[in-house]
């Protein structure tokens, strides 16, 4: 019998370790990356993103929309292999011992909280230490994925440089695979709202009105007045990162479930309300050079902000699945999403048994797909539960039992990117893969160790204080000055 092969789309944490357990089962292995080096969002990169359209609105073209407004002449390399949103002072917010891999461990004296190139260089060191890295095609950008008769065909492509200077031209490529588990990440495709102004703002300012994902560095901020559109990581990062530096920091809450507490936000830093429109009635073509923004914004409070320099718009980012076209659906309500389908509103995916595998067709996986959890480790459980189910180790249930199990999921968290949401229950989540992996044959795979156990218990306090202090800031109300 010939040697079973995987495709893996991504080589962040979540494709590495996916890759690694792959390997490991003894599969024939190989990892598509479309930027030159492994890492995922944790590599930094000078180089801004080209820019989103205002708004983005379909999913399925969220990355093919940020190319169409490029400029005339693109920059190539960067519309084949888009740059990460890490910014210069990234850190991760997850403490080193819940990110801790069983595949590899940190450097001793590894502190806590690092600086992004630490785990960047965790993450590739783990790529070599497990072999994946000779394992992986390097810009190689996915271009189309599909299953025909009992095979995958993947068909990539490779940005080549050409004879002349500045030329290049494009190669693709098809190969065919038994399984595929898809690794790509969340952050990608920007999201922006369609906030009535927004786009107008965005056309007549280009320069002060930015995505949270072209940010990298807090210096151009220097005695600005910024507003930020989000109370997420994102949003709440940037606001410490340029307090020190801007005059004054507005960050716009639609009191969402995954805000976080406003103790979090430096001393020149105010939570207000969620935005009704963008003023269009004194558009200027001149943009003041080093005068505030000559318009005011409307909060759906009734009050009005003004002398604006900046607009950071920190709204996340759409699910996409560029290379699976037929199974987005733009003009689907997520609550009428078919059987098949994956994708419709862009913030969330469809149709996997347990985050993971794809009901009509379990050789198709996700790896990396849950929000608010312990991603490294959480994902490597996945991992392994993958390998186990491609493997033949332990058995799926039947379609119908994933697709009851499905619905009732469903039923009880909601739609939306809630659905994948796991804060709190991370460990819960992996006693339950455990529980199905460990009932096939082989060596058991324990779950998380004493030290992650405490760890974790060490964060949630952490939040709960966080939190708790939030209340006292926002019993007060705030009061925007005069316009």
């Amino acid at each position: 019998m010939s040697q079973r092969k995987v495709a893996i789309i991504g080589a962040g944490i979540s494709g590495i370790v996916t890759a690694a357990h792959l390997k490991n089962a003894g599969f024939s292995v190989t990892v598509f990356e479309r930027a030159k080096v492994s890492g995922g969002v944790w590599v930094y990169d000078e180089r801004l993103p080209l820019e989103p359209t205002y708004p983005s609105i379909e999913a399925s073209k969220g990355e093919e929309y940020t190319y169409s407004a490029a400029q005339e002449t693109p920059d190539l390399e960067l519309l084949h292999a888009p740059t990460s949103p890490c910014y210069e002072g990234l850190t991760n917010n997850v403490t080193t011992p819940l990110l801790r891999t069983t595949l590899n461990a940190w450097p001793e004296g590894t502190e806590d909280f690092v600086n992004n190139q630490v785990i960047k260089e965790y993450i590739q060191d783990t790529s070599r230490h497990t072999g994946v890295e000779d394992l992986t095609i390097y810009g190689a950008s996915v271009t189309t994925l599909e299953k025909k008769d009992l095979e995958w065909n993947l068909t990539y492509r490779l940005l080549k440089k050409g004879d002349t200077k500045g030329e290049y031209r494009f190669e693709d490529k098809t190969l065919t695979f038994d399984f595929v588990s898809i690794a790509s990440g969340h952050y990608h495709a920007p999201r922006v709202p369609d906030i009535p102004g927004l786009s107008e703002w965005k056309k007549q300012w280009p320069n002060r009105i930015s995505h949270s994902k072209a940010y990298r560095k807090p210096d151009g901020f220097k005695g600005k007045n910024v507003l930020l559109i989000g109370a997420g990581t994102s949003s709440t990062d940037i606001a410490r990162e340029i307090g020190a530096h801007a005059n004054k920091v507005y960050q716009s809450a639609r009191d969402g479930l995954f805000d976080l507490p406003t103790s979090l936000l430096p001393p020149n830093a105010s939570r207000i309300g969620e935005i009704d429109s963008f003023s269009t009635a004194n558009l200027k073509t001149d943009d003041g050079k080093n005068k505030p923004i000559p318009s005011t914004i409307k909060l759906k409070s009734g009050q009005s902000l003004c002398n604006i320099d900046a607009v950071v718009v920190c709204t996340g980012y759409h699910i996409t699945l560029p290379f699976l076209p037929n199974l987005h659906s733009d003009t689907t309500d997520p609550s009428v999403a078919s059987d098949t389908i994956l994708v419709t509103d862009g913030t969330m995916i469809h149709n996997l048994h347990k985050d993971i595998f794809y009901i009509p067709d379990p050789t198709l996986a996700f790896v990396g797909v849950p929000y608010f959890t312990a991603t490294f480790t959480l994902f490597e459980f996945q991992a392994m539960a993958v390998a186990a189910a491609f493997s033949g180790r332990a058995k799926l249930p039947t379609q119908e039992e994933m697709r009851r199990e499905y619905v009732a999921r469903v039923e009880s968290k909601g739609l939306g990117k809630k659905f994948h949401n796991l804060r709190g229950k991370d460990a819960e989540y992996v006693d339950e893969l455990l529980v199905w992996v460990n009932q096939g044959e082989g060596e058991r795979i324990g779950g998380h160790t004493e030290i992650w156990h405490k760890a974790k218990a060490a964060q949630e306090e952490r939040f709960k204080f966080l939190f708790e202090a939030s209340k006292l800031i926002e019993s007060t109300p705030i009061i925007l000055p005069a316009c």
